[in-house]
């Protein structure tokens, strides 16, 4: 007689989903209301429900586009550039970074590694002010250099890198590369690194959202509001909304466009994270 197999429904499966659920919840609920906040115009923005949309959400963007001649324009291409820029750089020297780390063996290396993971450690705002006292010293304060050289070296990007690359590329290939008489330079650009694309995306997306959304350092680094970013320039508007209600009514539709960007950079970018460690290795 066939043995028929019973099976138990464990009611605590569910948990977990439950608990991702409301995380997820937890998460898109201020973005929602950012987006309804943001159709709303300046006598609807504290008279409505707070779930109700509004009326107002083109005459919101019309008035912020207008604003100062444009401002809010400037201080999204500096964000543009201090976000692409800084995380271009902060991969490209992550990648190569991890990649020596991962595949060469030279003195100290064990030593670099964990100081690199003792900096992952220190929180950002305590190099703040020595990095400002740094930068006066050289007479780069106050330039966007001083938002965009901070950003180049990644600790955690380094780490990642280094991870990727221990578990993506097989020490065979590259000794067989060598063997076949290719430069070590050959290698890490022709095999190496086009294997490390998925992991470098990866760093670049955490790199490009950290550099995006950052505050502190361009807040103390920046004196002229024509280098600000948006997080600083929106910081400026609701310092004036003490006295003029109604940039509130920007603010909120200024921070909704800044959250855009991000959003179409993951739905874009997540095609190049592969499962496949070799999809890009060059035979």
């Amino acid at each position: 007689m066939a043995a028929h197999t019973v099976r138990v429904r464990r009611p605590w499966g569910v948990v977990p989903t439950g608990l991702l659920l409301l995380g997820a919840l937890y998460c898109l609920f201020p973005v929602c209301w950012v987006l309804i906040a943001a159709t709303k115009s300046p006598g609807e923005l504290f008279t409505t429900s707070t779930l109700a949309f509004g009326t107002g959400f083109f005459d919101n963007v019309a008035e912020l586009f207008a604003y100062r001649d444009g401002v809010f324009w400037l201080w999204a291409g500096n964000t543009l550039l201090y976000a692409g820029g800084g995380a271009l750089l902060s991969t490209a020297v992550s990648a190569v970074s991890g990649y020596a780390l991962a595949k060469y063996r030279f003195p100290g290396r064990n030593l670099i590694f964990n100081l690199l993971i003792g900096g992952i450690l220190v929180p950002s705002v305590v190099l703040a002010i020595p990095q400002y006292l740094l930068f006066s010293k050289i007479g780069l304060a106050d330039s966007h250099w001083a938002v965009l050289l901070p950003q180049i070296l990644h600790p955690y990007g380094i780490y990642l890198a280094r991870v990727y690359a221990t578990a993506a590329i097989p020490d065979s290939m590259l000794e067989a590369g060598r063997i076949d008489g290719a430069s070590e330079g050959r290698l890490m650009t022709r095999v190496a690194l086009p294997m490390m694309v998925p992991g470098m995306v990866t760093i670049f997306l955490f790199q490009f959202v950290a550099i995006w959304n950052n505050f502190l350092l361009p807040f103390i680094m920046l004196g002229d509001d024509g280098k600000f970013p948006l997080t600083v320039g929106l910081y400026t508007l609701l310092a004036a909304g003490a006295n003029q209600p109604a940039l509130y009514n920007l603010i909120l539709t200024g921070a909704f466009l800044s959250l855009i960007p991000l959003i179409v950079l993951f739905l874009t970018m997540q095609r190049y994270w592969k499962t496949d460690l070799s999809s890009g290795a060059v035979k």
